[in-house]
């Protein structure tokens, strides 16, 4: 969570708050999360950063930033009121996303009950404004030629995932709070992010593999790929730009996996997959995995419903986004090299 002040709070490790005096933020970190505090200092919004950040995590991209840190859980509501306390403006970015096994209860309780104690901190400290980090699978997707948008029912319940269920009964635990309390509250839904800071890492495994030559084929789906830097942008903008009880798509170029693999093969220099495997053979080797993840207690890369979402076309709209929040379109390539250029300068190109 990162807290403003004017301030912002949680992610699975952090949340943002902001004090006004001085505009103080207090955070939670991911990828993203560590860009939206570069992004505030290079903006020149003169907010005053306060990160929450669970005991004992690691926050090793947040080195040499100028925040302040106060340790806390998302589901201990006194220590959420007591972070946000003198505070005007929460980003909630923190959950729990994991996908495998596909339902767990701490999912479900980090993202919904985790969510409901930050709507409380903020009601309680009467703060101006707070910032719910969603997911684009929040609203069905839709073709190259009609993307998904705002306005799209939520279709992923079939899919059988906690993460994705618990995301979407978050967002609508936030917007009927705006609707019968009176929060004020903005809610953003990135797509599939790429960029710097990603020390997991998440969304760069795609790079790092093709630059293993670890990955020889690809499957016959697609998705939305928007630059990190360029979600950040649309974030801070969200404090004084995003309407209230509005959501938002943040998101850039539709592409199929065929087009996103070639796209990083030629900006990094790698060779290009050029198998082209089956829904079947995907979906196939996904049920595989998963069985053997089971049996051994392991999390493996590809489970089935990853695979099956591999296999299917979720591409959304930017449009509402670029209008309201002046939501920058950096091409992708320059996001895959500011990602493989981070790795570099980190040595994950050597890690196997």
């Amino acid at each position: 969570m990162f807290c403003f002040e004017k301030s912002l709070l949680y992610k699975n490790d952090w949340n943002v708050s902001i004090d006004s005096k001085k505009k103080e933020l207090r955070p939670f970190f991911s990828q993203k999360q560590v860009t939206l505090l570069e992004n505030v200092a290079a903006l020149n919004r003169n907010y005053k950063v306060t990160a929450l950040i669970q005991r004992g995590s690691k926050s090793i991209t947040l080195k040499g930033l100028h925040i302040n840190f106060i340790e806390g859980d998302l589901l201990n509501l006194e220590s959420l009121i007591s972070a946000s306390e003198g505070k005007d403006i929460i980003y909630h970015c923190a959950a729990s996303t994991s996908m495998f096994p596909p339902r767990q209860e701490i999912v479900n309780q980090v993202n919904i009950e985790g969510t409901e104690n930050v709507v409380k901190a903020c009601q309680v400290n009467k703060v101006k404004r707070l910032i719910y980090v969603g997911t684009a699978n929040s609203f069905s997707s839709g073709t190259i030629e009609q993307p998904g948008t705002e306005k799209n029912a939520y279709t992923a319940s079939h899919y059988g995932l906690d993460y994705m269920d618990s995301k979407y009964n978050a967002q609508q635990y936030i917007l009927n709070q705006v609707k019968t309390a009176g929060l004020d509250a903005v809610v953003v839904n990135p797509t599939f992010m790429i960029g710097p800071y990603d020390s997991a890492p998440s969304s760069g495994k795609m790079i790092l593999r093709l630059h293993q030559k670890k990955i020889p084929g690809y499957a016959l789906g697609g998705k939305n790929f928007v630059a990190v830097k360029d979600v950040a942008v649309a974030m801070a903008n969200a404090i004084t730009m995003g309407k209230t009880g509005e959501c938002y798509l943040l998101s850039n170029e539709n592409l199929s996996y065929k087009e996103a693999f070639h796209k990083i093969a030629q900006t990094i220099n790698a060779k290009e997959p050029n198998l082209k495997i089956s829904n079947f053979l995907v979906k196939f080797y996904g049920k595989c995995c998963s069985i053997l993840g089971s049996l051994f207690k392991l999390n493996p890369e590809v489970s089935y419903e990853l695979a099956v979402l591999s296999s299917e076309h979720h591409y959304y709209s930017s449009e509402k986004a670029v209008r309201e929040l002046e939501m920058p379109q950096t091409p992708i390539e320059d996001a895959i090299l500011d990602c493989y250029n981070w790795f570099k300068e980190n040595d994950y190109l050597s890690k196997k």
